[in-house]
């Protein structure tokens, strides 16, 4: 874990916030930390420019897993940081899990596919690519063939991803995709497992679920020991992670002016903490 922690660090994949000055959600909630797990690929603006790309050949959803999957290829065999990541997630497949029951590997749009499309390559399996309209292509594991497909006749399925918090995308679309399509997602792996409930909601489901890191108290301890947050930081994350609505709602008490500067703040700030206050997400009314 303490290599994979440190490479959320190093390539602020994992952001803490200064002290006293929570993030804004884009649910109009707030917290103490953001994660953007594809920062590992080796650095945010690496990241960026990839889903830019990705951007760019969504139009051809046939020609996309290869176009994207030559990008991927080349920067796991020249970045140190996405190599050993993907290499740790390879590895706590095999140790987990009896390939011989594994018939595809599967990776949604559009994070997913930092993941999935190497995963695909190095375990030998066909991958398929599922758009956000649910619709799905499958190509080989050395991505030189894609095309459509409708019936996986009862297939298992592995699903690779970037992250998980409350498992939306999985109940929304990633296993009802396959379901669709006559397939049986059995197992996913995540990098990331926020601890938010969605490993308990994607095992509800029956697919067994595997993660390379926990979002949790042992991380925010390493972050502070590192020197990377101070002594309150750290009890606003512990208390966040045991309670995160009761922690941010005290913290908004005790500090009125955060929401009263947010309202008047820019345009995008202002508009999550209007969703606050006209949900009244925090129960504050």
């Amino acid at each position: 874990m303490s290599d994979l922690a440190n490479y959320l660090f190093e390539t602020n994949a994992i952001r803490f916030c200064d002290e006293n000055k929570p993030f804004w959600y884009t649910s109009g909630k707030i917290g103490p930390y953001f994660i953007n797990t594809h920062f590992v690929y080796g650095s945010e603006n690496e990241a960026s420019d990839f889903l830019s790309y990705i951007d760019e050949c969504l139009a051809d959803k046939m020609s996309l897993p290869e176009k994207i999957f030559k990008k991927i290829l080349a920067q796991y065999n020249q970045n140190e940081i996405y190599h050993n990541v993907i290499n740790h997630m390879k590895e706590v497949i095999e140790k987990n899990i009896d390939l011989s029951t594994v018939d595809y590997i599967s990776g949604g749009e559009r994070r997913d596919w930092f993941f999935s499309n190497i995963i695909s390559y190095l375990l030998h399996k066909p991958h398929l690519t599922i758009y956000k309209d649910l619709s799905i292509v499958c190509s080989d594991s050395e991505f030189t063939s894609t095309k459509p497909i409708s019936d996986l006749d009862g297939k298992n399925v592995l699903h690779i991803a970037d992250l998980v918090t409350v498992a939306s995308s999985y109940i929304r679309a990633w296993i009802p995709a396959i379901k669709a399509i006559n397939g049986n997602m059995k197992y996913s792996c995540v990098v990331v497992d926020r601890m938010q409930g969605g490993k308990e909601k994607i095992e509800a489901e029956g697919v067994k679920f595997y993660s390379l890191i926990n979002v949790d108290d042992s991380l925010f301890e390493m972050a502070y020991k590192k020197g990377i947050i101070n002594e309150n930081q750290l009890e606003m994350l512990k208390g966040f992670f045991k309670n995160p609505d009761e922690t941010m709602k005290q913290f908004l008490i005790n500090h009125p002016e955060f929401l009263e500067n947010a309202l008047n703040s820019d345009e995008k700030t202002r508009k999550r903490a209007k969703l606050l206050v006209d949900g009244n997400l925090y129960g504050l009314n």
